[in-house]
């Protein structure tokens, strides 16, 4: 089951007669079953009450802060049934150089496949040299990661890599966007908003993914550790960042988003003086929409060998990473996008 959105400023959540009730003071937004509530993403300035939570917690349904602009700020979730060999197991492999870099490379490599594949398809009729140009340099990152003996080495060729995909991707977006280069914080323009947002949301289902095969989301291979950092989760989503990419790009061109669903805002700075945009609640919705449609479409998965919605191939992906972890061989295939 898809997560419970809800991005009306405002809005108060409260459980009654085993129903999640979204309300306003004098309005019921949504009533829901309990149990058809797996997840609840609030953004902003959303209320829970006091038996909501506790109800939350009993039935183990997680609840995921983030800022009115997609930012993660933090989670609320019950207590796991831990898998003590399993992570004793995951934990050991941090200590093992070689499985970290295999690892790695596994991930890396099947996100620089997604990348290319993304550009090769959106550049087939436009035949646009700067993007066959970023092809052929994500395509040099391909055949450079299998030989690095290093993570520094390997994280140095994810980045120029990175770099030469989004110097192509970026040719896709018409000069009304502003769209020149990949920014987080705060993201300048409506293309790199709806993009953090995306990988937001995605990185919370890889998290969750991770979680539900046992592993512990926080005990990553690619990604360096860090407090309060799912790096495992991270690591999981990399292969599937170019899906956010394609929700992005597919709502642009069916005008689903326009840039005047974008407002200027200033940044977090004491200053205030770094500027970002921020996404208006209807046009949040309709992207939303538009992410979790793309999170059900099934596409073919290589190790299951049949269609499966794209939430379960991150599910059957974890389960992967579970079994490299087990036997200490790294044997992860990546989904081969096209």
């Amino acid at each position: 089951m898809p997560p419970v959105y809800v991005t009306r400023q405002g809005a108060k959540l409260r459980v009654q007669n085993r129903r999640l009730r979204i309300e306003l003071p004098e309005q019921e937004l949504a009533s829901i079953p309990l149990a058809h509530v797996s997840q609840i993403v609030l953004f902003g300035n959303i209320g829970l009450t006091t038996p909501a939570i506790s109800a939350l917690l009993s039935k183990n349904i997680e609840v995921v802060f983030l800022t009115q602009s997609g930012s993660y700020r933090g989670h609320l979730s019950g207590m796991e049934t831990p898998h003590v060999p399993l992570r004793r197991a995951q934990y050991l492999r941090l200590g093992d150089a070689d499985f970290i870099l295999e690892m790695a490379k596994a991930v890396v490599i099947a996100k620089l496949r997604h990348q290319r594949a993304l550009l090769q398809r959106h550049n087939r009729e436009r035949d646009d040299p700067e993007i066959a140009s970023a092809i052929a340099r994500v395509q040099a990152g391909l055949e450079q990661a299998p030989r690095k003996r290093a993570l520094s080495s390997l994280r140095g060729v994810e980045g120029s890599a990175a770099a030469a995909y989004f110097s192509g991707y970026r040719r896709l977006f018409g000069e009304e966007w502003h769209f020149t280069a990949r920014q987080r914080r705060p993201p300048p323009d409506p293309v790199n908003a709806m993009l953090s947002l995306g990988y937001t949301l995605l990185a919370g289902i890889a998290s969750g993914a991770v979680s539900a095969v046992g592993l512990d989301p926080f005990a990553g291979f690619l990604h360096n550790l860090a407090y309060n950092r799912p790096a495992l989760g991270l690591d999981l989503m990399e292969e599937f960042r170019p899906v956010v990419d394609g929700v992005v790009l597919r709502a642009v061109q069916a005008e689903t988003i326009c840039p005047a669903d974008f407002r200027l805002v200033k940044g977090d700075t004491p200053s205030g003086s770094v500027r970002g945009v921020l996404m208006n609640d209807e046009s949040r919705r309709r992207f939303i929409a538009a992410f979790e449609q793309r999170m059900d479409t099934a596409f073919t998965h290589p190790v299951q060998r049949r269609k499966l919605p794209l939430r379960q191939c991150l599910l059957e992906q974890a389960r992967q990473i579970r079994q490299s972890v087990e036997t200490g061989t790294v044997n992860y295939q990546g989904m081969g996008f096209r």
